[in-house]
């Protein structure tokens, strides 16, 4: 037997199985480039050198079938270990995370920032466990805007235009009642139907925009900035039960480490992308009605989140606007 084999065995009997190297295996729909993907890697640095190369996790390549509604399942059935998803992905699943969802309820990226470091995001991410995952952290997202075919500038520019949405997005009541016709669609399949004139519109930041290769289809990047749903990471609640307490405490810790990392990632990535469309002929509109946008859709935030306590969150955010 080699002596190496005969080594690890022998550290496995002599110092037991928690000796023994465990593998986390995380998920992110985007490519290894991407921010999101780039800062779950340096939280698994993190986590390897915390707990001695006891855990040891790895990034499952970016797959263009799987959409994170797959994912979510994943984590619930404990198949894999941990993922990286848009929030908006739990809107069904748990209701109080739509509140991060609504637009024009968060307005820039400090607010956001401000929103997700304080109680009301440490609020959201205990409430996942409900859905059998554990919430350990936000990536935020900074703003989404309207791309495709044509500009938009104003409520009215989507009466009858065909627009893709998150599947489980809230998002797809509020365009119906701008007259748009939303489209249910995972982001793999985006440029596709747009090619094909089956959706006019998509939604999305300037990085996953180009990550995504959708500024080679859309003629147009409409700066409606309607909406800052953050991203979260996500572990499986059955296999998280599986850990020790000293284990959990390193993977929590870790991933708060990684926040500070992917922000600086993220505000340069964004700027890049911006200029990478720019360069590729996207038509940038700027001149968006962004208080009409507010005005039409404010009206909605109590509808969709009708619960009296997701209504005072709402209120708390709007109060951090001004801090």
């Amino acid at each position: 037997m080699h002596f190496a084999k005969c080594a690890a065995i022998f550290l496995g009997l002599t110092l037991g199985p928690s000796a023994m190297a465990r593998d986390i295996v995380s998920s992110d729909i985007y490519p290894s480039n991407y921010p999101t993907v780039r800062a779950t890697a340096y939280m698994g640095d993190l986590i390897r050198e915390r707990s001695g190369n006891r855990l040891i996790l790895s990034n499952l390549g970016a797959g263009d079938a799987e959409s994170e509604n797959y994912t979510l399942g994943q984590l619930r059935n404990g198949t894999l270990d941990m993922a990286r998803i848009n929030l908006s992905t739990l809107n069904g699943a748990v209701p109080a995370t739509s509140v991060l969802t609504l637009p024009y309820l968060i307005r820039s990226t400090e607010h956001e920032r401000r929103v997700l470091d304080g109680p009301i995001g440490e609020e959201i991410l205990a409430s996942l466990e409900s859905a059998g995952v554990i919430g350990l952290g936000f990536y935020d997202g900074g703003p989404r805007s309207t791309y495709g075919t044509r500009p938009i500038r104003a409520p009215a520019d989507l009466r009858g235009v065909t627009y893709r949405v998150q599947p489980s997005s809230i998002w797809a009541s509020m365009l119906r009642a701008l007259g748009a016709q939303p489209v249910p669609m995972t982001q793999s399949r985006v440029a596709a139907a747009m090619r094909a004139g089956a959706v006019d519109l998509a939604d999305g930041t300037w990085s996953s925009f180009v990550a995504l290769q959708h500024h080679r289809v859309a003629k147009s990047f409409s700066l409606t900035e309607h909406a800052r749903p953050p991203s979260v990471l996500l572990f499986s609640r059955p296999v998280w039960d599986t850990l020790s307490s000293d284990d959990k405490a390193i993977i929590r810790t870790s991933a708060r480490d990684s926040i500070a990392f992917y922000r600086r990632l993220w505000d340069e990535n964004e700027a890049a992308a911006r200029r990478e469309a720019e360069a590729a002929g996207v038509l940038i509109v700027s001149d968006v009605d962004y208080d009409g946008f507010a005005r039409a859709l404010a009206p909605y935030h109590p509808i969709i989140v009708s619960d009296a306590w997701f209504r005072s969150m709402i209120e708390r955010i709007e109060a951090a606007r001004t801090r």
